[in-house]
């Protein structure tokens, strides 16, 4: 048996090994492996209540239709907690507490906290 052709199935294997991570690598940057949400959602905040647990702010849709989800993760289950109208990104400026500073008040059990 000559030894070039019976090296050919394992050149082949190497270079389909090879391709693996280029497939997986070009995938991850395409709309077909979810690469791009075409502006649909993003995420406005994160607070971190437990090692498992956070809530989470987005922003989801587009122009009018735009909304503020408030969001509930656990490592279970996501709940909505409220739905609001975006607000602007300056909201957490001087004499405006931002939404992570009223909560972390009100679990502090601080009255003041509006």
């Amino acid at each position: 048996m000559n030894t070039s052709t019976s090296l050919l199935p394992l050149l082949w294997f190497l270079a389909i090994l090879a391709l693996i991570p280029l497939a997986l690598w070009l995938l991850k940057r395409t709309p077909l492996g979810g690469a791009s949400t075409g502006g649909q959602m993003r995420l406005i905040a994160q607070l971190p209540i437990a090692p498992n647990q956070r809530l989470v702010t987005v922003e989801v849709g587009q122009g009018d239709d735009r909304r503020w989800l408030v969001l509930g993760v656990t490592g279970s289950q996501i709940n909505t907690l409220h739905v609001m109208p975006p607000q602007p990104e300056s909201a957490g400026g001087v004499g405006q507490q931002s939404f992570a500073q009223m909560l972390g008040a009100r679990l502090r059990g601080d009255q003041r906290a509006p």
